[in-house]
């Protein structure tokens, strides 16, 4: 039976103090022969307390596996395996084939582990950046962009709705504006937003994250697939930024009511992660970002167009159509191109101004039936639409022309008369240019302002008003006949009856 440690140094402990071992044995209570073997073990440079390996069944099979471990460069399946040596009379059970399969792999991997030099980041070369998943806000879900500077560990975090290639774009542009200025190198994972393909293991860039890359100053590169060490920078913020940002029972968070407050909170997180020491570095990424500006080249004035979003085109109403939903433009833009894109839950609509590439108007997301329209847009329309609004006259014969040359006052007597049903409308109009050319035009403007306030467009009212204001030279307050102005008599007199 096998000693445990303690009984193996009490035998060897009473051997080194008689140098016997018959005596030894005596003092341990063992046999002198396992005194012997222990110290025999001790002596050729052994651990005692090791046990014998036993002689195993699959022992005359080891060099076949460790030739089908060589040659599949140790993926082979340990079930495979024994099917093999079954086939050639190796009767025992696969349990004992997935040891000996798993310490040959242990065995080639330790022999074939890949090497390679740390990597030594240049500061302003490189910014590495990547994608997680955000919390849900409002039952939807969210992306985080994490992105870093290698050598000053400056993080950026933006949250967005989705990895679409303008969204992509869109947090470059955020991030490099955020960090002042740009590096020389990019370094990503391979989605489809930035490799199309791979021929011959040799990644295709998309050619707008190309060409986009150029309009900053920045080489596009993509890291080897399966290979952490090329963007662990990347990966290791997202990591951090998922377990300090998205709720979970861990970290206790609330869920985000809205978009602008999870925009808030990374704002937050950035800034703190960013103040405080980086255990690698020893200082904090804020600090060493100020140094490492130096060695960044300056960023284009105005981003990249497909940062700005999808093109649209502005309708003669003043709206542009996103998600099958009008949104109003200011006034200036009909007929010409803008870009739209979604921020959080507002849609941007931005175009081409004097100035450059700037934002025009930005609107909260809407549904289908409920378009958004921003009353300022529309300074030559005063009321919200909803309102009919009345004709404007616009006249075509002289007879037309003399009479609304009378002034504001024949433009209201005719929008009213026309919406009236007055009869003989052009007789009227006849007789007040006649009366204009004896009175004077202006005293007949005013009678014809009155006419249509009070609502009298019979055959003599008009007389009768200028009459009345010869008379009166101003005239008093214009009653209209409705529910609180009544020409009936009051029924007063009935009460003195008898009295």
């Amino acid at each position: 039976m096998t000693k445990c440690a303690r009984e193996v140094m009490e035998i060897l402990e009473a051997y080194d103090l008689t140098q016997c071992a018959h005596s030894a044995a005596q003092l341990v209570g063992c046999d002198e022969k396992t005194v012997a073997r222990y110290v025999e073990l001790r002596d050729a440079g052994r651990d005692p307390a090791e046990r014998a390996r036993r002689a195993r069944s699959i022992d005359p099979f080891l060099g076949k596996i460790e030739e089908l471990v060589e040659a599949s460069q140790g993926r082979i399946r340990a079930d495979v395996v024994h099917d093999k040596l079954t086939a050639m009379g190796f009767d025992g059970t696969d349990r004992t084939t997935r040891r000996a399969v798993a310490e040959l792999k242990a065995t080639y991997r330790a022999g074939h582990r890949r090497k390679y030099r740390p990597w030594i980041p240049e500061p302003g070369m490189w910014l590495q950046f990547d994608w997680g998943e955000g919390p849900r806000v409002g039952g939807r879900r969210t992306q985080l962009f994490c992105a870093w500077l290698s050598w000053s560990r400056f993080r950026v975090v933006v949250p967005a709705w989705d990895q679409q290639l303008p969204t992509l774009i869109a947090c470059l542009d955020t991030t490099l504006r955020r960090i002042g200025r740009a590096p020389t190198y990019l370094l990503t994972d391979n989605p489809r937003t930035v490799t199309m393909d791979r021929i011959a293991g040799v990644p295709v860039r998309h050619p707008d994250i190309v060409s986009a890359g150029r309009h900053y100053g920045c080489v596009v590169h993509t890291c080897e697939p399966f290979d952490p060490e090329s963007k662990g920078g990347a990966e290791h913020t997202v990591k951090i930024a998922k377990a300090d940002l998205v709720p979970t029972e861990a970290n206790l968070l609330e869920e985000y009511p809205s978009f602008a407050e999870l925009v808030d909170a990374c704002e937050r997180w950035c800034e703190k992660v960013n103040a405080r020491p980086h255990r690698a570095v020893g200082a904090a990424p804020a600090e060493r970002l100020a140094t490492e500006l130096g060695r960044l080249h300056v960023l284009p004035e105005d981003p990249h167009l497909l940062a700005l979003g999808e093109e649209r085109l502005v309708g003669f109403d003043q709206t542009v159509s996103w998600g099958n939903v009008r949104y109003s433009t200011p006034d200036g833009h009909q007929g010409t191109k803008v870009w739209c894109r979604v921020t959080g839950d507002e849609l941007v609509i931005v175009a081409r101004t004097g100035g450059g590439v700037a934002e025009i108007a930005r609107h909260r997301l809407s549904t289908p039936g409920n378009p958004r329209i921003v009353a300022a847009h529309y300074p030559h329309h005063p009321d919200d639409g909803s309102v009919l609004r009345l004709p404007k006259p616009r006249p075509r014969t002289a007879a037309e022309i003399d009479f609304l040359a009378l002034g504001e006052g024949a433009h209201r007597w005719l929008t009213e008369a026309a919406a009236g049903g007055v009869v003989r409308i052009r007789y009227k109009m006849a007789r007040a240019v006649e009366f204009a050319h004896v009175l004077d035009a202006g005293r007949v403007d005013q009678a014809l302002a009155v006419a249509a306030a009070a609502g009298r467009f019979g055959d003599g009212d008009l007389a009768s008003i200028l009459d009345h204001l010869a008379a009166a030279a101003q005239p008093g307050p214009v009653v209209v006949a409705d529910e609180t102005h009544s020409t009936q008599p009051g029924t007063a007199g009935w009460g003195r009856v008898g009295a």
